[in-house]
C-alpha cells in the first residue's frame, strides 16, 4: 500500500521548524518528499504544499495526527493498494 499525504503549510516561516521536526521523526517511513511553492525573484509565498509518499497507512495516520497539532496546516490523502 502506498499513501500520498498532501500537506498545505500556511505561514511557512512559522510552521517549517515544527513541521521538519515531525517528519524527521517519521523519516524512515517516507519514501519521497516533494515541496511546492510559488516564488519569483522578488518574493516567496508564505504557503507551501508538501507531498509525502508513505509506506504504511498506519504510520501515515500517526504522522498526520501529529502534523495537525501545528496551527495552519491542512492535510489530504490518496491511498493506492
Amino acid at each position: 500500500m502506498t499513501v500520498i499525504l498532501g500537506i498545505k503549510l500556511e505561514n511557512r516561516l512559522e510552521t517549517a521548524t515544527e513541521f521538519q521536526k515531525i517528519i524527521t521523526h517519521f523519516g524512515c517511513a517516507i519514501h519521497t518528499r516533494v515541496g511546492l511553492h510559488k516564488s519569483d525573484e522578488k518574493s516567496c509565498n508564505s504557503y507551501g504544499i508538501i507531498l509525502l509518499e508513505i509506506i504504511d497507512n498506519k504510520i501515515a495516520t500517526e504522522l498526520e495526527k501529529e502534523l495537525l497539532q501545528i496551527n495552519n496546516i491542512e492535510t489530504q490523502r490518496m491511498i493506492f493498494n
